[in-house]
């Protein structure tokens, strides 16, 4: 669910605002620099004195902002690397501020994460611009952070560049034992590069102890309650700190959300419906337009798609340099324009080139989402997205029982269905294992949460937005009716109006 560089996006449709009690308004955050006391760790969150103490250190420790890319601040915190001992080793969390023009107005700060997990919250920071409207620059603080593990923070290490080229090449749908064996060797390899890189890390980049960082970003901003805006996975994030710390919510936006209490399968299969969904959305626009070069329907235009899969599994095709597109790239490649329908044209020319046998457009796009530049990868953000989501899930299977799920994840998506059914054994071979189970997240007496959805999100399916609103106990939901993933900045002046007068005023 790596979130893909946000631009704007033109969507048709409404919104619709559902919640059962749409009246009640956040309280208005302290400001961050009130020099009222914060709170700090509660006696929850420490089974004994010692560690009470341990982790005031943290919730008081002195933060040095320093300029950085013209404008903007930054910072390193540290953080306990187990929150089950810290007096142990502490890592370090970058952060960066984009502050607002007029400290003495301003209400306070807003914590962002754009999803991944692995994506960086400090280049999202630093977009502030392209992305949030004017009313909230002007009202908050926008302050980013790369997660545990993630980017600048500790970041996780586990393979070559070299050898995650071939990871991400490599067969998704894996249909003779042999296959089935070379991609659970591949997957094998790339989680023990993991400890062997990165040691103890490995084993503390779940979402649980992210959102424990989180309040101590809070605290250390100076905000009594923290005002969170969340996009696909950081709607995760965002909800697992709900769910923590509930006193704490101040104004929450939780865009394009993730369900917590659905199982590994059941979330695949979701997501395997949704981009089978935006495939035909993507494919409809072009049969719309008239003279596809996909196919005169849409049934016959995703079964040509599926076709150049196959065909480019056999035999790759010229990509750029010396790489060239394999079937793994080309199905990335199709999948990162299906999250915005402003990259819908950008998928037409790749698709046309490829069918010529030139892939070096759908080569960039797949690059694009696994954040790979000319001379190797530019984050870390495809290794973070293993190692947290493989914490984060105890259900995991084998791969036979994977092969198992095929037919059943054929019906939902005949496109994309036997990968998203491999995918289920992911995490069953990597050293660490998650120990959480699929369970709704409540945040009992939480302020007012917004949680977005959007009926045509390849990614983030709406049903997943309307059950979280649904287990949160304050949860708010509203409805984007429109294309690709996640609904404010998406074109539709409805949500992105709702969701910065509430942000800014509580409503």
């Amino acid at each position: 669910m790596i979130a893909l560089p946000v631009v704007l996006a033109l969507a048709l449709g409404g919104c619709v605002l559902q919640g059962d009690d749409q009246s009640r308004s956040a309280p208005s955050p302290s400001p961050s620099l009130s020099p009222k006391p914060v709170p700090g760790p509660s006696e929850s969150e420490s089974k004994t004195d010692t560690e009470a103490k341990s982790l005031k250190r943290f919730y008081t420790q002195k933060v040095h902002w320093t300029r950085c890319r013209q404008a903007m601040q930054c910072a390193t915190i540290r953080v306990p690397l187990d929150y089950a001992n810290p007096s142990g080793r502490s890592i370090g969390l970058d952060l960066l501020k984009v502050p607002a023009p007029d400290p003495k107005h301003k209400v306070g700060s807003l914590v962002v994460n754009p999803g991944g997990p692995g994506a960086s919250g400090i280049d999202f920071a630093a977009n502030a611009k392209s992305y949030f409207g004017a009313e909230l620059r002007q009202a908050f603080d926008i302050v980013g952070f790369d997660p545990r593990g993630v980017g600048e923070s500790t970041p996780i290490e586990c393979v070559p560049d070299a050898k995650l080229d071939a990871f991400v090449a490599s067969d998704p749908d894996p249909d003779t034992s042999q296959e089935w064996k070379r991609a659970d060797s591949m997957l094998h390899q790339f989680g023990e590069g993991c400890l062997k890189r990165s040691g103890a890390l490995t084993s503390h980049v779940s979402t649980a102890e992210a959102a424990r960082d989180v309040d101590i970003i809070r605290a250390l901003l100076g905000d009594r309650r923290l005002s969170w805006f969340g996009a696909s996975y950081g709607t995760y994030l965002g909800a697992t700190y709900a769910d923590l710390f509930p006193e704490r919510v101040g104004r929450m936006v939780l865009d394009g959300a993730i369900d917590p209490a659905v199982s590994n399968e059941q979330m695949s299969l979701a997501q395997a419906h949704g981009f089978e969904v935006a495939l035909r959305a993507y494919v409809g626009s072009c049969v719309d337009r008239g003279d596809c070069f996909l196919g005169r329907t849409v049934d016959e235009g995703t079964q040509r798609i599926r076709r150049f899969l196959d065909d480019v599994e056999r035999q790759p095709i010229r990509g750029s340099g010396d790489r060239r597109l394999e079937v793994g790239n080309a199905v990335l490649g199709i999948w990162a324009p299906l999250y915005n329908e402003s990259y819908w044209p950008l998928l037409d020319q790749a698709l046309k080139m490829a069918l010529q046998g030139d892939g070096s457009a759908l080569l960039s796009l797949s690059d694009q989402y696994t954040s790979r530049g000319p001379n190797g990868y530019l984050n870390n953000s495809l290794e973070a997205l293993y190692a947290v989501n493989c914490l984060d899930h105890d259900d995991s299977m084998t791969s036979a029982q994977a092969a198992a799920k095929v037919p059943e994840f054929e019906k939902a998506s005949p496109t994309f269905g036997a990968i998203f059914a491999a995918g289920l054994s992911s995490c069953e071979y990597w050293p660490v294992k998650g120990t959480r189970k699929p369970a709704p997240l409540e945040a009992k007496g939480a302020e007012p949460i917004l949680v977005i959805g959007t009926t045509r999100d390849p990614a983030t399916p709406l049903a997943w937005a309307r059950s979280l609103a649904s287990e949160l106990d304050s949860g708010v939901l509203l409805v984007r009716d429109g294309d690709g993933h996640t609904g404010y900045n998406s074109g539709n002046e409805c949500v992105d109006s709702t969701v910065e007068s509430f942000l800014v005023s509580g409503k």
